[in-house]
């Protein structure tokens, strides 16, 4: 009997540490509001919630080591702002192909940034961030923020979590978890476009 239970908690102990992982649990941080947010009305999109981000690394590409996202999508060109965290498997999967699109397109018809949220979900230090930074060799410009209440604002209920912001600061599109090469090229497409005919 008390081999059953060992062998029952221990895979209890396997599943939480696997959904710990994947990004399912979060362990630190502020409660989220209760249900999805109210959905904009037809056609409209919501104006994106201003941040300020202190850069790791790619001050150049957004104009300064600690930047307001607002100032970033002033500059004229759309924004891709990836949140991800340095324990995070999916983020860690996800990234090269972000610095793959950076590489062919990125950093001239849009701004990709990489935003460490680790300290905030459990899912890593601002340190483990950066290494992961330095292990996967991105270029792309990355930083993280110092607002402890980042997921509710972007309500950010999974990750990674990427969100397309036009030129005028209104989100066209958040996606919730990993994504492919070929998702990131058509949702950074409808993005430029979305933005051009504003």
């Amino acid at each position: 009997m008390a081999a059953q239970r060992r062998i029952i908690l221990g895979l209890l102990l396997l599943i939480g540490v696997f959904l710990i992982a994947a990004g399912v649990i979060r362990l630190a941080g502020p409660p989220r509001p209760k249900g999805p947010p109210a959905p904009a009305p037809s056609g409209q999109m919501l104006p994106a919630p201003d941040i300020e981000i202190t850069l790791y690394q790619g001050e150049e590409a957004v104009g300064g080591k600690v930047v307001l996202l607002s100032q970033v999508w002033a500059r004229g060109r759309p924004v891709v702002v990836n949140f991800f965290a340095g324990l995070c498997p999916p983020c860690r999967a996800e990234m090269p192909d972000l610095q793959r699109l950076y590489r062919q397109s990125g950093s001239t018809r849009f701004v990709l940034i990489g935003v460490d949220i680790g300290p905030y979900t459990g899912l890593g230090t601002r340190e483990e961030g950066q290494a992961l930074l330095r292990t996967l060799g991105i270029t792309y410009p990355a930083g993280t923020v110092f607002d402890e209440n980042i997921l509710d604002v972007y309500q950010i209920l999974g990750m990674p979590t990427t969100v397309f912001i036009t030129t005028d600061g209104r989100i066209l599109r958040k996606h919730v978890g990993l994504l492919t090469f070929e998702q990131m090229e058509t949702f950074t497409d409808e993005l430029v476009k979305a933005s051009s005919a504003r």
